[in-house]
């Protein structure tokens, strides 16, 4: 048994084992199972129920997880995206269209990038794209990994006047100050600032970071999961994390809060309020397809050479082989969201984790599949795990730091190349938005490129990926 799972998730060409590839994992799994909690409690917004959400959110993270591993053989890891959910809760609610037609937008985006993918076209696309933008989207996505890490640890936070600074040890009364104080009087308040690094959860969190980069420079396997549970085992024990509510229970497919409230739910078209009818086929719906296209389609590939790049993954070329793999899985898991009634999903950027721990083989993939699967009767457990910043973020903010040599990917000697990859790398990271860098830096090469006398050096691909991000800004919903 042990053998034909050798061979079929081809271990020894990977240079990879179970050790490494369960590892490798498990990791992933701990570093994007937020998305159980995060993704209800955004849609609902949108009017969807939060306890349907949360199990169509699991189906749809282990289903497409463990198809990445059986179909591509790739460690990445699959589910609801960041960035999609707030597009379907907050960007559209200007069209006052309901959850339903919305949803009914993600299948159609799916059922779209399967025709496309089986057509050749993504994969087509995305090899047209330059190797210094390659490297731009991997050096993106850590520096957009480790702000995560900073926000969800509180190292970095927006400055808040009158900010509580609590004490290390629980019962020690906390320090209340002024954050205005410290600047002044009549200055405008920077958006960006210091946390409140000596707050117990916010100082343990720095203590986790030392303590897991402490762990890779000695290269101790599983650093990176030994880290998060070792700065998880501190929070513990200076009572920052609060016990589940529960650990186990049974997930609900029908009746009241159950996954029949949403599933297969999706319309086309509906009547609006005022007895119009606002159908996904007219033109008035086109911004919202294009930028659910556009964002699927450039988070994915801009995940998928990120984290090939960080393990890598790459050829010479800067490509990643056999790329289609990967976008039809993330294909079928978008049209498979829309039929559970939850957002666009695809490859996730937290995937760096796994792979840093060595992760190569698909069976990283249906190891992090299956415990997402296991999440439907540990639900109130993997809530409680998956809301402790202080001790997953750490993790995003080191996997930030290794995947920054990507940099040196870029020609620096090039203007035509180096401004295009930094605008793609500070919006990534400035707008708290993959797509945004990834459709700004896209949309303006093939500009420089003609300002640099240099047209021929731009492939059509690159063409049709610069029309389709300037439409984005010019017709889209951007957010």
């Amino acid at each position: 048994m042990l053998e034909r799972l050798r061979r079929r998730f081809r271990f020894a060409e990977l240079g990879t084992d179970f050790r490494r590839e369960t590892l490798g994992g498990l990791t992933t799994f701990v570093t994007m199972a937020y998305i159980v909690v995060v993704n209800p409690a955004i849609l609902v917004a949108a009017g969807i129920p939060a306890s349907a959400s949360a199990v169509a959110t699991i189906l749809v993270a282990g289903c497409g997880t463990i198809l990445m591993g059986l179909v591509a053989n790739r460690p990445i890891g699959v589910a609801p995206y960041m960035g999609g959910n707030a597009f379907l809760a907050f960007g559209v609610a200007a069209l006052g269209i309901g959850w339903r037609l919305r949803i009914g937008a993600v299948f159609l985006s799916g059922i779209f990038f399967l025709f496309i993918t089986l057509l050749g076209v993504r994969a087509w696309l995305a090899n047209s794209i330059s190797q210094s933008m390659k490297r731009a989207f991997a050096v993106g996505i850590g520096l957009f990994l480790c702000f995560i890490g900073f926000n969800e640890t509180g190292i970095v936070k927006s400055p808040v006047v009158g900010a509580a600074v609590g004490s290390l040890f629980p019962g020690v009364q906390a320090a209340t100050i002024d954050a205005a104080a410290r600047v002044p009087a009549g200055a405008v308040p920077v958006p960006v600032g210091i946390g409140a690094v000596t707050r117990g959860p916010t100082l343990v969190a720095v203590l986790g970071v030392l303590f897991t980069g402490a762990l890779m420079v000695r290269r101790v396997r599983g650093a990176l999961l030994l880290g998060i549970l070792g700065t998880a085992a501190a929070g513990v024990a200076f009572g920052y994390a609060a016990a589940p509510e529960g650990i186990v229970a049974w997930p609900r497919f029908s009746g009241p809060g159950g996954l029949g409230e949403i599933a297969r739910q999706l319309a086309f078209s509906e009547t609006r309020p005022d007895g119009g009818v606002a159908s996904l086929f007219s033109l008035s719906m086109l911004p919202v397809l294009l930028t659910l296209f556009l964002m699927d389609f450039l988070d994915t590939v801009g995940t998928l050479v990120g984290v090939g790049a960080a393990g890598n993954l790459l050829d010479e070329k800067g490509n990643l082989p056999e790329i289609h793999k990967p976008m039809l899985v993330d294909a079928m898991a978008c049209i498979g969201a829309g039929l559970l009634g939850t957002t666009t999903s695809g490859a996730y950027v937290e995937s760096a984790a796994g792979i840093r721990e060595g992760a190569r083989s698909g069976f990283a993939a249906v190891v992090t599949g299956a415990l997402f699967l296991c999440c439907l009767f540990f639900t109130p457990l993997a809530a409680s795990l998956s809301s402790l910043g202080f001790a997953y973020g750490p993790a995003l903010i080191v996997v930030g730091a290794v995947m920054i040599p990507a940099v040196k990917g870029i020609d620096f000697d090039d203007m035509t190349e180096l401004l295009p990859a930094f605008l793609t790398i500070v919006l990534m990271v400035f707008t708290y938005n993959t797509a945004n860098g990834l459709t700004a830096g896209l949309a303006v090469y093939p500009l420089f490129k003609v300002a640099a006398g240099r047209r021929r050096e731009v492939n059509s691909g690159m063409w049709l990926l610069s029309a389709l991000c300037l439409a984005y800004f010019v017709v889209g919903i951007v957010h």
